[in-house]
């Protein structure tokens, strides 16, 4: 599952595709991929150095 987060508001989620509108701000959002790729992260699921 990947981790998504709202380029508008900073809402993170995690779900297989990202919703069309987002669910804290309530606008239509680009959503990043904050999912983790690299070993630094692996635990944690998300890469936090997205911002």
């Amino acid at each position: 599952m990947s981790q998504w987060k709202c380029s508008n508001c900073g809402y993170q989620m995690e779900a297989e595709t990202p919703p069309e509108e987002c669910p804290s701000c309530k606008k239509t959002c680009e959503f990043l991929d904050n999912t983790c790729y690299t070993p630094d992260c692996e635990g944690a699921g998300k890469d936090d150095r997205i911002r």
